[in-house]
């Protein structure tokens, strides 16, 4: 036995040096060891910038020591910043646990130690992830279980022994564990001891002499593996390793701050860093610096609030016109040390020059494919193997979403699933499970955030949901679970929880246009943003909407479906008491739409999901729930015999709702963006009739477990003869007139791995072009690289004007105006009879025959708004178009 490790193990509390555990930045690169350094850490859930926990809720550094909280199989913390590589050479880890004194009474046979060469193959984000269930890639798992004994397993293959010990241990109160690893060609010798720090002379040795070079290669982690509930649990004290095969990766220390996201709006700058969980001794201020290239200088200060770990800043009559280099700096006590963090990112200028703005757009974030229902619940050991198919960190769509260097990204929902992505929802924890989900969203989707202005909204699965409405923000009926209490309306949890993932998704966003709580307190978001000129309105088209249940018995529903199939949503559903978006969003949007003010050029509505139903079934299914198990076509196949759906979790319901939204944003000539579908779809919304409203564009899921389809029972009409059947004029299931353009339906593509890409995931680009005012909408594959010969799935892109947003047939024209001294000034009409404001547009160019849609006398304004450019002409009257009369308007 390597009596060198012996000392050195019981040394480990003296001969460790914070300075050296946690430097950050450093002038020359570091020796390839590693020591932990729990024994000068406070007391928290975040367990260090050199470690990823499984789950967030499962351990927590106590008392100087990591400790797991969970009696749970195979709970790991992975080590991120030391791998082992492919390299020649060995290497030695040694680490210390013990059994928690609370869980000595052990059921079952429960066992902790290291898991090596875990995650060969895979971005180490994803090999982090690795815990509870076996599978490919899954390494080798040393330690010591509770009845004394020193084992290696594959972790591959479930209760697979390669070796074990005769002779054992006499306690598992505190255990030191040392694996000696030595090269012999392709294979290696493990070498592995265990014994008790206070007696080192009672030493249990293990050898496996043939173990294959490649096993080695990947992530080390600590375990602590409990078979039941009443299983034991344990803690660590310490994790050391060195050695030539050891890979050095200091860049990968994560947090405290593990991301950002900003917006930067008519010239204030307001950034929220996101935190990971720390400790009652740990600071709670933080600074806001900026480079001037030569200095950083602090701009702001910020308190990081719990429970969400977010700090806030806002920074008014920010310099909006050129790049700035910022950095979040925290300072953190280390023993008697501390180090300061930095967290680095960039506020790019305010693109109001640039000639077009584009837009990405995401919903629904799958880290892992379709699970066995279950097998993710944490209880007993998993069959399904936790990395048969592994979508996270998504770096695939991260480089191909780069690559369109977008200005502006907008996320709709579905950061986290609530359900086995990668872990089922924890409702006895629900503040740690949250953060644990969306940590791993930050994971993946911060590189980007750091650098682009971003909006993203929370839908139902952010708050734990299958489905909400969300009835004004109440809470769901007492006595109710899973879809029963859904359909009655309201939030499941707490409203402090719910106000913690707002917070953590939606505090960097402007002001909300009213700030007045809904029910129980829950808080608002709703509010605009403009950048480049163009005008974001954010609404929030799950908090107000009805629950259609409690209006609706007649139609039995059950998870926003009608059992009744003798219930006609067409003419029976759209309640008189029903709401969509509520009267304080359509305040705001009217409002909105009004308003084109600053240099206003363009509008887009952001929201979680669609203002339709563009989805079909088989119409024998009663509803969406065999939409997981419906077959996928070749491209080119039709799906026949189904039938258009009613599902009122879309917001084609409530129908008045609907309608009413969409004339206000096309009194602005909105374009709508959304997501929550899980179909990527294009189409041209209708109230009245066809085409008279807005375009819209639903994105395709990151990754997706629903896949929804669109293959309507009849062709549409006034179709292109040579586009696909499924497009055209339409009614969907509610009656709503959409006009389809594009849709990416499920298809065998032929890209491997078929579990993701046959469900057609992707995301969404949407381009505006200030010269023309062209929108360009698109939905792209995953597996499609823009940089290269990519293209965006068939259909796409769907081109359009501005002005076909509002698309209604007018009754006449206005006198045109003939406008000098002003380039592209402000027209806005209101109906004298009723004072409504018909709709308000920025033209382009110098003359304008301002449309009407009734008799009756109008006022027109033009000019710059909220400036003395700002003209007024009334008593204006309709005729017919290119009736030759004109007004003429000097600046």
């Amino acid at each position: 036995m390597n009596l060198k490790l012996v000392k050195r193990y019981i040394a480990i509390p003296i001969i460790i040096a914070a300075v050296l555990l946690f430097r950050v930045v450093s002038d020359r690169e570091p020796p390839v060891e590693f020591r932990s350094g729990w024994h000068v850490s406070p007391d928290r859930r975040w367990v260090g910038p050199n470690f990823w926990a499984n789950r967030l809720q499962d351990w927590a550094v106590i008392n100087q020591r990591l400790v797991c909280l969970q009696s749970r199989p195979m709970r790991t913390v992975h080590l991120l910043t030391r791998q082992l590589g492919s390299d020649e050479g060995g290497f030695e880890i040694s680490t210390q646990f013990g059994r928690v004194r609370t869980a000595s009474v052990d059921s079952s046979v429960s066992s902790a130690g290291l898991l090596m060469g875990a995650g060969a193959g895979l971005d180490y984000r994803a090999a982090a992830l690795i815990h509870h269930s076996h599978g490919p890639s899954g390494g080798l798992y040393v330690g010591v279980d509770t009845r004394g004994t020193l084992f290696l397993r594959e972790f591959e293959e479930e209760d697979l022994v390669i070796a074990s010990s005769s002779e054992i241990l006499p306690s598992t109160d505190n255990v030191a564990l040392i694996v000696e690893a030595d090269q012999n060609g392709s294979v290696y010798e493990l070498s592995i001891s265990a014994f008790s720090p206070e007696h080192p002379a009672d030493t249990v040795v293990l050898t496996a002499p043939d173990i294959d070079g490649g096993r080695l290669v990947g992530n080390v982690a600590l375990v602590s593996d409990a078979e039941s509930p009443a299983g034991a649990r344990f803690w660590f004290a310490s994790l050391q390793m060195d050695g030539d095969k050891l890979e050095a990766h200091n860049e990968r220390i994560l947090g405290p701050v593990i991301g950002s996201q900003h917006t930067l709006s008519r010239g204030t700058l307001k950034i929220t860093a996101q935190f990971l969980p720390l400790g009652e001794d740990d600071t709670r201020l933080t600074e806001l610096q900026v480079s001037d290239g030569s200095t950083w200088n602090t701009v702001a200060t910020g308190e990081i609030v719990d429970p969400s770990y977010t700090a806030t800043f806002v920074v008014e009559d920010w310099n909006d016109t050129q790049d700035h280099r910022f950095r979040i700096s925290y300072r953190r006590s280390v023993g008697t040390a501390s180090v300061l963090h930095f967290h680095y990112g960039t506020i790019k200028r305010d693109p109001i020059d640039k000639p077009e703005i584009v837009v990405a757009a995401f919903t629904g974030n799958h880290n892992v494919s379709r699970p066995v229902p279950g097998e993710f619940s944490g209880v007993g050991r998993g069959r399904f193997p936790w990395n048969w198919a592994v979508w996270f960190p998504h770096s695939d769509i991260i480089e191909h979403v780069s690559a369109h260097q977008p200005d502006f990204l907008f996320f709709s929902g579905d950061q986290v699933y609530e359900g086995a992505s990668p872990t089922a929802a924890d409702f006895d924890q629900p503040y740690e499970d949250y953060l644990y989900k969306w940590y791993l969203w930050f994971w993946a989707f911060g590189e980007l955030t750091d650098e682009i202005p971003s909006v993203t909204v929370p839908d139902d699965h952010d708050v734990f949901h299958g489905n909400i409405w969300g009835a004004g923000g109440r809470a769901t009926p007492e006595g109710l679970q899973g879809a029963e209490a859904q359909d009655r309306g309201g939030y499941k949890l707490p409203p402090e929880w719910v106000n913690m993932v707002q917070l953590t998704m939606t505090s960097h966003l402007p002001n909300p246009y009213d700030p007045t709580p809904a029910e129980q307190g829950i808080g608002v978001y709703y509010t605009d943003i403009l950048y480049g000129g163009v005008s974001f309105a954010v609404v929030e088209d799950r908090k107000f909407k009805s629950p259609p249940a409690e209006l609706l018995p007649a139609a039995d529903i059950w998870n926003g479906w009608a059992r009744n199939r003798r219930f006609d949503a067409r003419s029976r559903a759209d309640h008189p008491n029903a709401t969509l978006l509520g009267e304080r969003q359509l305040e705001f949007l009217n409002d909105w739409s009004s308003d084109w003010s600053d240099g206003t050029w363009m509008k887009v509505l952001l929201s979680q999901t669609l203002f339709a139903n563009v989805a079909t079934i088989p119409d024998t299914a009663l509803n969406g729930s065999v939409i997981p198990s419906l077959p996928i076509l070749p491209p080119g196949e039709y799906a026949e015999g189904d039938r258009k759906v009613a599902d009122m979790d879309s917001n084609g319901w409530p129908q008045t709702g609907r309608n009413n939204a969409l004339r206000a944003m096309r009194k602005g000539f909105a374009v709508h963006l959304s997501g929550d579908q899980h179909l990527g779809s294009t189409i041209q919304y209708g109230v009245d009739d066809w085409g008279d409203a807005g375009y819209a564009l639903c994105v395709p899921s990151v990754a997706n477990f629903w896949p929804r389809r669109w293959f309507p029972p009849e062709p549409g009409a006034n179709r292109d003869p040579s586009a696909p059947p499924y497009t055209g004029d339409y009614e969907d299931g509610f009656g709503n007139k959409i006009t389809v353009h594009a849709v990416s339906n499920p298809h065998k593509y032929g890209r491997e791995p078929e579990t993701l890409h046959d469900l057609a995931p992707g995301y969404g680009i949407a381009r505006f072009d200030r010269a023309s005012r062209a929108v360009s909408l698109e939905a792209w594959p995953r597996w499609a690289d823009p940089a290269t010969d990519g293209n965006p799935y068939p259909g796409w892109p769907v081109t359009f004007e501005q002005m076909e947003n509002y698309g209604r047939e007018p009754v006449g024209y206005l006198p045109r105006l003939e406008i000098s001294g002003m380039e592209n000034p402000v027209v806005q009409v209101e109906d004298e009879s009723s004072g409504e404001i018909v709709y308000t547009l920025r033209i382009n160019g110098t003359s304008f025959e301002p449309m009407v849609f009734s008799d009756g006398s109008y006022t027109v304004r033009v000019g710059e708004p909220r400036s003395d450019n700002w003209n007024t002409i009334t008593s204006q009257r309709p005729l017919p178009e290119g009736s030759g009369e004109t007004v003429d308007v000097v600046f």
